[in-house]
């Protein structure tokens, strides 16, 4: 209830003082603060603090919106920043309501800074770029560790939704080509509170490995199912997996779960020569400093990503065109696109006119649970 009427006084305050100057550079950020996905929609929330406040001599003013990982009222989210004359629109924290917003930016012409891995059909994604991959390039990763030992039987067990979607036809597409077989498909809903029964049909498939595509706190609820019956394979899980709520629900049913990430989850294990160390170690800080050790996520490191992005790219839109206008929001998409290597707390992003995914493969690794922390696996 406390964290509700959070919710409800941050988009009252955000609604009163979100009248946009004609010099200000508005940003309108939808999040789930409330409902299922709170535990990934409140530190997009408290990452956007660390943005910087002025850039080019500009005031930066952000508005944040629960849409309680609602596609519906993200939607109803992304035309009011429309109406309130945004100049981008930053959401969601999931899949489904990034989708959501995303025909929104590609109707009304604004970019979206999404950091959710949002699947769009071909020209669909013209004013959307995402600060974290899909998921043909995390499969990649998994599949490549997959292989290296002996998995040969893979059981899917993922969510119903856009997101597991995504994961189960990058598995179908690239696991035979491996020598990996999929011999159980089992889906559940981010509301369901058993998937005994989904785990039980995994397990009696005799699979060397199965791979959780699960969000948040939500991942633990397979994890845990499949180890109470008694399954002794390896279990691997999609980036979202990585949280302290994971952590805290799945317990000591944790321990040898194989997550692929992002590298920011564990800056102080990279190698020195890792682009992007230094920024990871600068938003650990930054981040922990005020929300207290071990309260770092990746999807607090999406949105200070968007910061450094922004440090870039405004100075370049501001050249072509002023604030509030159709002009600069074309201009923003116009200068991410060709502003070339932008170094963040995963690597170096490079976006193109046909890319708007932009890592390459210093932004992925794969960790797993220790002592409550997470862990690099060589």
């Amino acid at each position: 209830m406390k964290l509700k009427k959070l919710a409800l006084a941050t988009g009252l305050l955000a609604a009163v003082t979100f009248t946009p100057a004609q010099a200000d550079i508005n940003i309108g950020v939808s999040t789930s603060l409330t409902g299922p996905g709170a535990s990934l929609g409140v530190p997009v929330r408290n990452a956007t603090e660390f943005w910087p406040t002025e850039i080019a001599g500009e005031k930066i003013k952000v508005q944040i919106l629960d849409d309680m990982g609602d596609p519906t009222a993200a939607t109803k989210n992304a035309w009011r920043f429309v109406e309130d004359k945004a100049d981008l629109i930053v959401g969601a924290a999931n899949t489904p309501a990034t989708i959501a917003i995303a025909q929104v930016a590609n109707e009304a012409g604004i970019m979206q800074l999404s950091p959710a891995p949002a699947e769009l059909p071909e020209g669909k994604d013209q004013w959307v770029f995402r600060v974290v991959m899909n998921a043909r390039y995390y499969t990649d990763g998994l599949i490549e560790h997959m292989k290296n030992n002996g998995v040969k039987r893979l059981g899917f067990l993922g969510l119903s939704d856009a997101y597991g979607e995504s994961y189960l036809q990058a598995f179908k597409e690239k696991a035979a080509a491996a020598g990996i077989e999929i011999v159980s498909t089992e889906r559940f809903t981010r509301a369901d509170n058993s998937v005994a029964g989904q785990a039980l049909s995994v397990v009696a498939s005799n699979p060397d490995a199965v791979i959780v595509v699960a969000i948040g706190g939500g991942a633990a609820l397979p994890q845990k199912a499949l180890k109470e019956r008694g399954y002794q394979g390896k279990i691997y899980h999609s980036p979202a997996s990585v949280s302290p709520d994971f952590l805290r629900l799945a317990g000591a049913d944790a321990k040898d779960a194989l997550i692929i990430s992002g590298p920011e989850q564990v800056p102080e294990q990279l190698a020195d020569s890792h682009p992007g160390k230094e920024n990871a170690l600068a938003f650990v800080k930054q981040y922990e400093t005020k929300h207290g050790p071990g309260s770092r996520t990746q999807f607090a490191a999406h949105i200070y990503d968007f910061g450094l992005v922004l440090e870039q790219i405004v100075p370049v839109a501001l050249k072509t065109a002023k604030p509030g206008t159709p002009e600069f929001r074309k201009a923003l998409r116009d200068a991410l696109e060709s502003f070339g290597p932008i170094t963040v707390t995963k690597g170096v992003l490079h976006y193109t006119p046909t890319d708007h995914w932009g890592f390459g493969p210093d932004a992925r690794v794969m960790l797993t649970p220790s002592d409550n922390d997470w862990k690099l696996v060589n």
